[in-house]
């Protein structure tokens, strides 16, 4: 049959057509319009809102048993500077667990006879203990100190104590930045990665595995035998407990190879911190998997699940900068209670004393998706 000359001419009526079925389609397949509308959203409130590389009002404790004014003006003009809240005076030995268990930013200690040297000329010394396992946490509050000695006690020493506003300031202050003292930056962002790769990787990967039977229509057959779905999950989940660890592993022997990063803690605590971690990423992908229909659904809602995970746990931004609803978001995710495992373990030699307030949320958090995911995989079987 001739095709006419109409017929091999361009036909925005025809173009129009399939325009609109495509349209059609795109609103049908909800998920998919979603996830078009949602991750620019997302992205424009998390960079708009919740990204700031400047963080202030640092969770800090001091140290000191003088309590007399001039160690008070100290303290008021520390807080002044905006970048430290100051939560309790407490012990040294009590500031140096909080540090180190990652509950503060920075120990400030002021000496017991402070205000003694000082009013002697002595120019006593404040240390501050500095958490720099993230160089660009801590960065801006450490460049704020460094101007307080010049001027923390202008107003009080005048009339008698003038004599002590000499060129050089009345008191010395000696920051010792914990954990990363030269700020290299690969020591925070590579042990970061472990936590970051495993969840790009695994909870697609999961997702995908049982959305490719479903499409592929063995799912059926996987119905059809006495396989209980607590066995289904277990046996989806365990080739890739194995495959995340294989990746953690090389991680690991880069870091230490390739960037020379530190190992002060347990073999034995990182390998467990990564199995929790592990499973609790694969429960959210075998969620995901128990709600799209299709693969590429799949990959969509992976997409949309690892955008939180990577602005919102401490990874590429400073935590504490965050506004106080976007910290909580970041702790309901495990990726960010693992990060402080590993660099705990990895940069500080954490017991499991000291990151065991960082477990138990994974742990919840398998319990609670795992749950959830059971319960709809027998929604499915219905």
């Amino acid at each position: 049959m001739r095709k006419t000359i109409s017929d091999k001419a361009l036909s925005w009526r025809r173009i129009g057509s399939v325009l609109r079925k495509e349209f059609v389609q795109l609103k049908r397949d909800r998920l998919t319009l979603a996830m078009l509308i949602g991750i620019p959203l997302i992205q424009l409130i998390l960079f708009g809102y919740a990204i700031n590389g400047d963080p202030k009002h640092l969770p800090s404790v001091i140290a000191t048993t003088d309590n007399g004014p001039l160690s008070r003006s100290v303290i008021r003009a520390i807080e002044n500077t905006g970048y430290f809240d100051i939560q309790a005076v407490v012990s040294e030995a009590e500031a140096e667990r909080q540090i180190s268990e990652g509950l503060v930013q920075f120990a400030i200690v002021l000496p017991s006879d402070f205000s003694r040297k000082l009013l002697r000329g002595e120019r006593p010394v404040i240390a501050v203990y500095g958490d720099a396992s993230d160089p660009s946490t801590s960065g801006g509050a450490i460049s704020a100190l460094n101007q307080l000695p010049a001027q923390a006690l202008q107003t009080e020493l005048r009339g008698p104590l003038a004599h002590l506003r000499s060129t050089q300031p009345p008191f010395e202050l000696r920051v010792h930045r914990r954990y990363n003292p030269e700020g290299i930056t690969a020591y925070n962002v590579v042990p970061g990665l472990m936590g970051i790769i495993l969840v790009m990787t695994l909870v697609m990967m999961t997702a995908m595995a049982m959305t490719r039977e479903r499409e592929r229509g063995t799912l059926e057959n996987l119905l059809a035998t006495p396989v209980k779905p607590v066995e289904v999950m277990m046996g989806k989940i365990l080739p890739y407990v194995v495959i995340g660890y294989v990746q953690v592993s090389m991680i690991y022997i880069a870091s230490r190879v390739l960037f020379d990063v530190p190992m002060f803690g347990s073999y034995l605590l990182l390998t467990a911190a990564v199995l929790i971690f592990i499973i609790a990423t694969l429960g959210v992908g075998f969620l995901f998997s128990t709600i799209a229909r299709t693969q590429l659904q799949a990959m969509q809602m992976a997409i949309f699940f690892f955008l939180p995970n990577i602005m919102l746990s401490g990874f590429m931004f400073p935590f504490r900068g965050m506004p106080t609803w976007a910290q909580w978001i970041g702790e309901a995710l495990p990726v960010t209670h693992f990060l402080r495992v590993v660099r705990g373990v990895m940069l500080k030699g954490s017991t499991l004393a000291d990151v065991g307030h960082e477990m138990w949320p994974m742990a919840l958090f398998i319990v609670l998706v795992g749950g959830l995911a059971m319960w709809r995989y027998r929604q499915t079987l219905d």
